[in-house]
């Protein structure tokens, strides 16, 4: 789909992607990420508030076993239970969105912002089928804003065959937006992250406290 003239593009659809069991972080049967507390609240919490600020549209992306906290007003859509790879959640997100674009990002990054979220969906992909967010030329394939194109270019069956999913995107051949405050993209996989991201949280606070 492509638009000219003066008919704007369709703002993206924000999708927590939820799917991952997470057991470094959860432990096996605690019920993964998405319910994990950090500073009083769910982990998936954090994510969707800055989606929420910057996008008009939000939804959560999982399978039919993972387990939510309470969500309320928000969409929640389901992926096949198998495979499991972050590519089929991105390529079913966009199956759902229909045919719009769609910001994904992942439930364990609690420190992105909305101002990162809207530079994002506000950057021009070009022919690319993708604006990704990187750093220091390193990609986050799971945090980016996928035109409905991409879809049809994303190898599932490499994906099924186990390919990583760095490799797969940079196949697409995506733009990418470099982002600067690496505290952005921090990832909440062990205990030890969701300390760091307490305390971060907590710096933050204070700082707009002070303000």
């Amino acid at each position: 789909m492509s638009y000219s003239g003066d008919r704007a593009p369709p703002e993206p659809i924000g999708v927590v992607l939820a799917g991952g069991v997470g057991r470094r972080l959860a432990g096996p049967g605690a019920g993964g990420k998405a319910v994990v507390e950090l500073g009083g609240r769910p982990l998936i919490s954090y994510p969707l508030a800055a989606l929420a600020a910057a996008l008009g549209q939000v939804a959560v992306l999982a399978k039919p076993d993972t387990r939510l906290p309470e969500l309320p007003g928000v969409t929640v859509w389901r992926e096949p239970a198998e495979p499991r790879h972050p590519a089929l959640g991105i390529w079913h997100a966009l199956r759902l969105a229909a045919g719009r674009p769609v910001l994904v990002c992942p439930l364990d990054m609690p420190l992105l912002s909305a101002e990162l979220i809207a530079e994002l969906a506000a950057a021009q992909p070009g022919s690319a089928p993708a604006v990704i967010a990187a750093r220091g030329g390193e990609i986050q394939p799971l945090l980016g804003c996928y035109q409905p194109r991409a879809r049809e270019r994303l190898a599932l069956e490499r994906a099924r065959g186990g390919a990583p999913l760095r490799e797969l995107v940079h196949a697409l051949g995506p733009r990418l937006l470099e982002v600067g405050d690496p505290d952005l993209l921090l990832n909440v996989n062990r205990p030890e992250d969701l300390r760091r991201a307490e305390s971060l949280l907590a710096r933050r606070a204070g700082r707009a406290s002070r303000t």
